[in-house]
């Protein structure tokens, strides 16, 4: 009854982190402000949730077109980036999707379900991606679509703007720069946006996570047909409702993405003291660094009470361990705990 490829397949695992320091998500640390705890408040306790939600979420898409300086023709919601990344590749024309490696695995994992040929591109040794390589793999396989992470995970880094910039020009399909990190980095991509250039966001790195929210930025032609894709009604009335009163407190997020990039920077400081620790730049709101024995410092976290992600299934992760940047005290107990199991 079931496919014989999803059967080999492993579900999507979440560990369970209760009673932990949460630390393997990219999540943002800080609750949000007790002013926008009462204003959700209210503005959810009048939810007609007896009805459908608006199934174009057009109050919304106005917000984010406003916020982006978009048309709203030119935003496309999804439940999460993951949903989006299942419509583009729905809607693309036959052919392989295209990435770099490692990177975010939904791309590739999706890409299975929908049983899309995948074809990954190794980066190099410090992460960096050969935009020469990149095409020449996608020309041979004849890629459709491309997915850029930037900054990419697992890895942090953001590639070189004139790198991405070189993709975009040489390949012949649609290409997708995913900045979910863009809350955290140094620049952005919209300008590079075009007729085969998409860019992918989400609001869950900024600390909406539980909404469950990403969007699509693209021409108008584009979000039309694969808004033909998206399944009826699939951002409920509540993720909605919820959305507008953040946007209306946007400003108490961007600083809190902004203590995050503070916190990034000392906890990279000193990530980099401990010996035999190897810390990759980041542009994220998460830190990768290799470290000796990693796998005993992992479960010796965990026994501390820290739960980070310990990354694999790639040459290029060897003995990587990824570590979401949290408040001062949740960093500061990763620290002590680090240095014991270092010694």
């Amino acid at each position: 009854m079931i496919r014989a490829d999803i059967k080999g397949l492993s579900a999507y695992h979440v560990p369970d982190a209760k009673g932990m320091i949460k630390l393997d998500a990219m999540e943002n640390p800080y609750p949000l402000p007790e002013t926008v705890r009462r204003a959700l408040a209210e503005r959810l306790a009048t939810a007609s949730i007896h009805r459908y939600p608006d199934a174009a979420a057009r109050r919304l898409r106005q917000r984010i077109a406003t916020h982006e300086g978009v048309a709203p023709e030119q935003v496309l919601i999804g439940n999460g980036s993951d949903e989006i990344i299942q419509m583009l590749i729905l809607a693309v024309k036959d052919g392989p999707c295209i990435a770099p490696a490692p990177t975010f695995v939904m791309y590739e994992v999706i890409s299975r379900w929908l049983r899309r040929p995948y074809v990954p591109v190794p980066l190099e040794e410090n992460f960096a991606l050969d935009a020469d390589r990149f095409l020449h793999a996608a020309s041979r396989e004849r890629a459709r679509l491309a997915f850029l992470a930037c900054p990419n995970n697992p890895t942090g880094n953001l590639w070189e703007q004139d790198t991405i910039a070189r993709i975009r020009d040489g390949f012949g399909g649609l290409l997708v720069i995913d900045e979910a990190y863009a809350p955290f980095s140094e620049r952005n991509h919209l300008h590079l946006m075009g007729k085969r250039t998409a860019v992918l966001r989400t609001f869950s790195k900024l600390g909406w996570a539980g909404l469950r929210l990403g969007y699509l930025i693209a021409d108008a032609e584009l979000i039309e047909h694969v808004n033909k894709v998206r399944l009826p009604y699939n951002i409920n009335t509540l993720s909605q409702l919820a959305a507008e009163v953040l946007f209306d407190h946007f400003e108490a997020f961007e600083a809190q993405a902004a203590r995050i990039r503070d916190e990034r920077a000392r906890l990279a400081r000193e990530l980099g003291g401990i010996p035999g620790a190897e810390v990759f730049p980041s542009q994220t709101n998460f830190i990768t660094l290799r470290l000796p024995r990693a796998e005993q410092v992992f479960e010796h976290l965990l026994v501390s009470g820290i739960l980070i992600k310990r990354l694999g299934g790639h040459p290029l992760l060897r003995d990587c361990l990824r570590i979401t940047v949290g408040t001062r005290e949740e960093n500061d107990r990763l620290l002590a705990a680090l240095k014991e199991a270092c010694r």
